[in-house]
C-alpha cells in the first residue's frame, strides 16, 4: 500500500473519531465532575516535557548548579512567574540568565 494512502486514512479515522465526539457532546453542557480536572492537563502536559529538559543531564538526574546551568535558569524563571505573574519576563529572565551561565560555564 502506497505510504501517502496509509498516512490519509490514518488522518481520516482520527478526524472522524475526534469530531464523533464532539458531534455527539458538543451541545450539551459538561458536568462539573468532568470539567473541573481538565483545568490542570495544560500546566501538567507543560511540566511534563520541561522537567526533564530542565533536570535531566545525559539521563541521570542533575541540579548542581555548576554542571546544570538549565535548573538555575529555570529558578529564576520560576521566581519572575511567582512574583511578576508575567511569562513574558520569565522567558527574557531564564533565557537570558541561561545564556549568560552557559558563556560563565
Amino acid at each position: 500500500m502506497n505510504p501517502w494512502i496509509t498516512v490519509v486514512i490514518i488522518g481520516v479515522g482520527t478526524y472522524l473519531s475526534r469530531l464523533s465526539f464532539v458531534g455527539a457532546l458538543g451541545s450539551r453542557a459538561m458536568p462539573v465532575w468532568a470539567e473541573r480536572p481538565l483545568k490542570y492537563v495544560a500546566p501538567s502536559v507543560l511540566a511534563a516535557l520541561v522537567l526533564p529538559a530542565v533536570l535531566l543531564r545525559d539521563g541521570a538526574l542533575d541540579v548542581a548548579p555548576a554542571s546544570n546551568p538549565r535548573f538555575l535558569a529555570a529558578l529564576a524563571a520560576a521566581v519572575v512567574v511567582i512574583r511578576f505573574k508575567s511569562v513574558s519576563w520569565a522567558i527574557v529572565v531564564g533565557m537570558g540568565s541561561l545564556w549568560l551561565l552557559q558563556w560563565l560555564v
